[in-house]
């Protein structure tokens, strides 16, 4: 995400306290934080890979008593 995006972010956060944003600010500033959520997960991610963390599968296992939180 370069800095001119990020600059916006700032400018609608402060816009929104002071006088309140209009909807398509409104709609800019959740596509934003949309994509700079997606850039920090996808940072986080890439860090945790090359400290050797491996993503795990959420799969259960034969045996497993665990609970696992299953999204359908």
């Amino acid at each position: 995400m370069d800095e001119k995006k990020i600059q916006r972010i700032n400018e609608l956060a402060r816009k929104k306290s002071s006088q309140g944003l209009s909807k398509a600010e409104l709609q800019e500033q959740q596509l934003l934080y949309r994509e700079y959520l997606a850039m920090i997960r996808m940072q986080v991610s890439n860090s945790l890979e090359e400290a050797g963390y491996k993503r795990r599968s959420t799969d259960c296992q034969s045996g497993c008593n665990h609970p696992h939180h299953h999204h359908h």
